[in-house]
């Protein structure tokens, strides 16, 4: 077996290799380009011909370097960097050749528990890669629109009686583009407003002027006319923004269904034809037969959660590595005290927190279980926690089995479940 233990960063590594009963036999400056990692790999393979005896150790689980390292057939072992910041010793001095040499002892550590990286494939880390960027995106879009309103509040505010409570309608964007400030809008006569709601395929034209009128008639703060053109390129840029991000977000949900499917949704039914479908992403209809999740969100779990659910030996396994199973520390005679879990996958916690929400409208026995952990005294995101462990579980179980989920049939497993504790009380 050959250890090596990797201090990685963006212009160059620091590599310890070892061998079991020797430690750290060599420690060598690799730089991040794809000349100075091949020459690592043919290094590696004089030292160990065998890929599947080589064990690596670095503090990450992504990246041109993972990739590399994973297609040379070598086992990668992601850890988190505090398991290497606990073993720098008394003084817990920063030294980059010291972590390496720290993650090459944890590779030569028979005895240290830690999971190998099963890579994704393609279908899943496209799914994954284009959840990630859609969630950041819808990021982006909130400050956008945060930003647009207070601009409109400044020195258009007619334009948010205009907006309603959809801010963020393509057709609203698109006549912020073309008319940015109050004067320019009052300028535009009620054919061209008509004519304008129609191209921007509203679905009311003449509604959309009507409360144009009315919107101009009110009674307005009148904003200085410096400001008002001032404001007029940003306002426009604004809303050319919001419209660029909405169409690619729409974009990556078509895309998202069709990694999920197979195929892309047709009709009025949205479902993909059956002499269309293709490879799809393993369990894709599982993840949507779920209260709660559509095309987006079912794509950001599975997308987290990859095409190997095997990897996960247990329900407790997948809620761990969510962040939702609680940690309960024990000592003596005190009682336990029951915490959040810090270390887990940030993606896919905050999506399962979102499909937990996003559930209540459609689960009554995850409304029940809501409320009656409110009743408890949980505040809403403590029981959202519990409530999305109890999802993972049951997402386990249908993954395991290859079956849908069926609220029926849940429904009467939980009730056949609590009925000895019912009894016993």
């Amino acid at each position: 077996m050959l250890a090596v233990g990797i201090d990685w960063s963006e212009e160059f590594h620091l590599v310890a290799l070892g061998r079991p009963g020797e430690g750290v036999v060599e420690l060598r400056r690799v730089e991040h380009s794809p000349k100075a990692v091949d020459a690592l790999v043919e290094r590696i393979t004089t030292l160990e011909p065998d890929p599947a005896e080589v064990r690596v150790v670095l503090e990450a689980r992504h990246g041109l370097l993972v990739e590399r390292l994973l297609d040379a057939g070598y086992v990668v072992v992601p850890v988190n960097p505090d398991l290497i910041a606990r073993r720098r010793g008394p003084a817990k001095k920063k030294d980059d050749a010291e972590d390496a040499r720290i993650a090459c002892l944890l590779a030569l550590d028979r005895f240290e528990r830690l999971r190998p990286l099963i890579p994704h494939g393609e279908l899943a880390g496209e799914l994954r890669a284009i959840a990630r960027d859609d969630e950041r995106a819808a990021k982006d879009e909130r400050r956008l629109l945060n930003r647009l309103r207070q601009d409109l509040l400044s020195t258009f505010p007619a334009a948010l009686e205009i907006a309603g409570e959809d801010l963020g309608a393509p057709s609203f964007l698109r006549a912020l583009v073309r008319w940015p400030t109050a004067a320019a809008l009052a300028r535009a006569s009620r054919e061209e407003l008509v004519a304008f709601a129609r191209a921007s395929h509203h679905g009311w034209p003449e509604r959309f002027a009507d409360r144009v009128e009315q919107a101009l008639a009110a009674d307005h703060f009148q904003p200085r006319p410096y400001l008002a053109r001032a404001k007029a390129d940003t306002i426009r840029l604004s809303a050319q923004q919001l419209l660029a991000i909405g169409q690619q977000r729409r974009s990556w949900e078509r895309r998202m269904g069709e990694l999920l499917l197979g195929a892309p949704r047709r009709g009025r039914a949205k479902q993909p034809r059956e002499e269309e479908r293709g490879q799809s992403f393993p369990g894709g209809e599982v993840y949507l037969s779920f209260p709660g999740l559509g095309d987006r969100l079912a794509a950001r779990v599975a997308g987290e959660i990859g095409d190997h659910p095997a990897q996960f030996e247990s329900p407790n396994a997948l809620q761990c590595y969510g962040g939702k199973a609680p940690v309960t520390r024990r000592s003596g005679k005190s009682e336990h005290i029951v915490s959040c879990r810090l270390a887990y996958n940030r993606y896919l916690g905050d999506a399962v927190q979102q499909w937990a929400f996003c559930s209540l409208r459609y689960s009554g026995w995850a409304r029940e279980f809501y409320d009656r952990q409110r009743a408890k005294g949980k505040g809403h995101h403590a029981a959202l926690r519990a409530l999305g462990n109890r999802w993972l579980e049951v997402l386990w179980h249908c993954l395991q089995k290859g079956v849908p989920y069926d609220e029926s049939v849940h429904v009467a497993n939980r009730r056949r479940a609590l009925e000895p504790l019912a009894q016993a009380a």
